[in-house]
């Protein structure tokens, strides 16, 4: 802009004199600024900006220009370019750097959850093994609790001689009524990303249908784990030979009558794939705990004899048995990694509960997150965090607030615990198929995020120079998937500088 200003006031002074060109020279530069200030966020001006290979790339997609924020920066050093970075858009998953950046910095990354059995201050158990009172859960809200984790909770208990249970009380306490039917977001109701949120969540709340290879028979054995009474699966996998393809196609329907729950499966699998699972939501969180309450004691040779229930713990009971959780480090490694909606939205209701507001809600823990950020001098100004997972259609954030806190995670304490959560590109996580030659894979941790009208991508790419640049691709329209291709192109380009 400044060379084109000063040849075409010279070229002016030599034609109209000294002063004219002067005067000229400063009208070229305020139209030039003029112009910067009305396009250079969004508009035709701006894309100029773009590096020649990036603006073919984006050209490419065939999408408008308006559908995209973009924004490249050194880490700690100036702006490479941006396009739009003040604009706020959905940023689908990618929404989950900010919540795993406000929790880990928050709580630390050796917080834990911890869940356990009680029993009253005066119950016992008789020698028959019959416990003379309920048993209590203090549900903590862990994001990761396993079924294998309840299993080994039963099993101390087992080991300490009760058999039989009267009844089960589980204290949810910690967070408020945060239940969500699944079915709202986009009618995909048995889909396990859609989950609801709860503060005693079993293996995520989804059923597991295994698939076991016979080939023998050349069919496909089925059963769900673990058994639960009630609960069927009909139809059949079709045995395919040849070289596995990859996951396998199944299609599967449920119906529910009588309480009893059907899953009719469809679909090919080729033999050489081997076992594989799949997983889908039935019931309610709470239904399903306990379900699986159940099933598991009753493994273990036991009996409840009464209700499985929400309810709150008496302050004499006493713990004899408990769970702690893996660290936040590690959880957050699988949030980001592998894109987990529900341990997103329990780790944000965490954030609220641990800081107060219990019983923990969406908005107060929202509330506490912004907090959390605002005091690191990140005000993330026109933000809607929401869920806090990005599976939402309200959700938004800027492309410059996220390069921000970005910057920030950088230099904070946490930072080894925050990189070490992103997908490493070409290796693991939502990034392993892309970009995997030689010259770029492993060269970029990063989060991803795509909904129906979203595509975008976040995260710090290490240059060939080794320089580290913080990236942040945003695009909202109904052909967003087509900026798939300008992201590759994007991180590809940054790691050869």
């Amino acid at each position: 802009m400044r060379a084109l200003r000063a040849k075409m006031g010279d070229l002016l002074t030599r034609t109209l004199g000294r002063a004219a060109g002067a005067f000229m020279r400063q009208a070229l530069g305020g139209l030039a600024l003029g112009l910067y200030a009305i396009f250079g966020s969004s508009g035709a001006y701006a894309q100029a900006g773009l590096p020649p290979e990036l603006a073919r790339a984006w050209a490419q997609t065939k999408l408008p220009e308006a559908s995209l924020s973009v924004l490249v920066q050194e880490v700690g050093g100036p702006q490479l370019f941006a396009l739009s970075p003040e604009l706020p858009r959905n940023p689908a998953s990618v929404m989950k750097l900010v919540t795993t950046y406000a929790a880990v910095s928050r709580l630390g990354p050796n917080y834990t959850w911890n869940t356990d059995l009680l029993i009253g201050a005066d119950a016992k158990a008789s020698e028959q093994g019959v416990l003379s009172g309920p048993l209590y859960i203090r549900a903590g809200g862990d994001p990761i609790f396993l079924l294998q984790d309840l299993w080994r909770l039963l099993r101390d208990l087992r080991l300490r001689g009760v058999r039989e249970i009267p009844e089960i009380v589980i204290d949810r306490s910690i967070f408020g009524d945060v239940t969500i039917d699944p079915g709202t977001f986009d009618g995909s109701a048995y889909s396990p990303y859609n989950a609801s949120p709860d503060a005693f969540m079993v293996g995520f709340g989804a059923m597991r249908l295994v698939f076991s290879p016979d080939p023998g028979t050349r069919t496909w054995k089925s059963f769900v784990d673990p058994p639960m009474e009630g609960v069927q699966i009909e139809g059949n996998v079709q045995w395919v030979d040849g070289v596995c393809p990859g996951s396998p196609n199944i299609s599967t329907d449920i119906t529910m009558a009588q309480g009893t729950v059907k899953f009719r499966v469809t679909g090919k699998a080729v033999g050489s794939c081997g076992e594989f699972d799949v997983f889908r939501l039935a019931f309610s969180q709470e239904e399903f705990g306990a379900r699986v309450l159940r099933s598991l004691w009753q493994e273990l040779g036991g009996v409840i004899t009464g209700k499985i229930r929400s309810g709150s713990i008496p302050s004499s009971a006493v713990v004899v048995a408990a769970h702690q959780s893996p660290p936040l480090s590690e959880v957050i490694r699988l949030i980001n990694k592998r894109s987990n909606n529900v341990m997103t939205r329990v780790l944000l209701l965490t954030l609220g509960a641990e800081a107060g507001r219990r019983p923990a809600t969406v908005e107060g823990s929202v509330q506490v997150a912004q907090e959390v950020l605002a005091r690191q001098g990140l005000p993330m100004k026109g933000m809607v965090l929401d869920n806090g997972s990005g599976l939402s259609r309200n959700g938004v954030v800027s492309a410059d607030s996220l390069a921000q806190l970005l910057q920030k995670a950088w230099v904070s304490p946490v930072m080894p615990e925050y990189l070490a959560s992103l997908s490493i590109l070409g290796s693991d996580g939502t990034t392993r198929n892309r970009l995997r030659d030689p010259s770029t894979k492993t060269m970029a941790h990063l989060k991803t995020g795509a909904l129906r009208d979203v595509r975008s991508v976040a995260g710090y790419v290490w240059g060939a120079s080794g320089k580290r640049y913080v990236v942040v691709s945003m695009v909202n329209h109904e052909r967003a998937h087509e900026a798939r291709s300008f992201e590759n192109a994007l991180i590809a380009w940054l790691t050869a500088r």
